[in-house]
């Protein structure tokens, strides 16, 4: 049985930054649940973190870039430069079927498995079967209306791609780092 993915979206705008997610999980062409908790706090509310793929993978890897922000003071960018390494070299970690967007109040990254950490040219960061479609839609509104929020357009764009993604939903949850 196939699991399908999710939509996580992290804007940076106007010096701020949102980060959110669907609350759908589908296995195969069923709805298994439908107010999945896919965005996190962490280090105090100061790093926001989203994840799409496998649940148990994503939570593995949550943990991993927990232990990585402690060991390296809070430090995002090399937290995630130390997480991806470990993913890539580690034998039983490079099976997991997950990806990240981590987040704190001034940077905005895409973490793989492949080793890549990616900082969006855009100021926008999108993963899971709805990201393209939420990726357009936030990109639209950067340019066609920049008097909104990032959180504004984080809710906007992820509730566009509820509407075309079949394996995303409009139960929407956002957070902001502090």
């Amino acid at each position: 049985m196939k699991i399908r993915s999710t939509t996580v979206l992290g804007v940076r705008h106007n010096g701020q930054i949102a980060l959110g997610a669907d609350g759908q999980a589908t296995m195969d062409k069923h709805v298994a649940k439908s107010n999945v908790r896919k965005v996190r706090k962490l280090q105090d509310g100061k790093v926001v973190t989203g994840f799409a793929g496998s649940t148990a993978d994503a939570f593995m890897l949550l943990d991993k870039f927990e232990e990585k922000l402690g060991g390296y003071g809070g430090q995002l960018r090399r937290a995630a430069i130390e997480l991806a390494k470990e993913w890539r070299k580690d034998q039983y970690l490079r099976k997991l079927e997950a990806m990240m967007v981590v987040a704190d109040k001034d940077e905005l990254l895409i973490i793989a498995g492949t080793g890549d950490v990616l900082e969006p040219d855009s100021d926008v960061a999108a993963i899971g079967s709805g990201a393209m479609y939420a990726q357009a839609a936030a990109l639209a509104l950067k340019k066609h209306a920049p008097h909104l929020t990032a959180r504004q357009m984080v809710e906007e764009a992820l509730h566009i791609a509820a509407d075309i993604c079949i394996y995303t939903n409009h139960n929407l949850m956002i957070e902001e780092p502090v």
